[in-house]
């Protein structure tokens, strides 16, 4: 099955950047991004804090069945312009690479399609790869599937 969610990660960056289109109005797609209640849904995992706004911070956090953290995230909001762009950080927690730079740019296609591109910015080459290395292209598929999937409940329900 084809990835809806493309990846292009040129050989020797230290960048790459990934695009998605949505069968969803711009509107709806920023949302997704920027309510915690509907980012927990769609990411699977809970939303610890969320402060949508320039200088803001986030964090999110998923705990295993015993109670365990087993994955945590965080960062600082640079820029966050509802239906357009959210510049952030992301750095996880025992990663073994270290804090990454996200430029999401949210783009109106049409009135009920939207496409999202992110560039994200590794401190190096060998840190981008070391997180390709995992299944990253596979997960953030899955993930805009997950997010296409919900959003467009929210949709049919607005």
């Amino acid at each position: 099955m084809e990835r809806k969610t493309k990846v292009n990660a040129e050989e020797g960056k230290h960048d790459l950047t990934v695009t998605r289109e949505f069968d969803l109005p711009l509107e709806l797609l920023f949302k997704a991004h920027a309510e915690p209640e509907i980012i927990e849904q769609w990411m699977g995992t809970k939303v610890v804090k969320f402060e949508g706004k320039k200088h803001g911070s986030w964090q999110y956090e998923t705990k295993d069945p015993q109670g365990n953290v087993a994955f945590q995230a965080s960062g600082v909001f640079h820029d966050f312009r509802p239906n357009e762009k959210i510049t952030r950080t992301f750095e996880m927690v025992n990663a073994s690479w270290g804090v990454q730079l996200e430029f999401l740019e949210f783009e109106k296609l049409t009135d009920d399609t939207s496409k999202l591109t992110m560039h994200i910015v590794y401190k190096s080459a060998a840190d981008r790869d070391q997180q390709l290395k995992m299944p990253f292209a596979y997960g953030i598929n899955i993930a805009h599937n997950r997010l296409q999937e919900i959003v467009s409940k929210l949709k049919q329900h607005a």
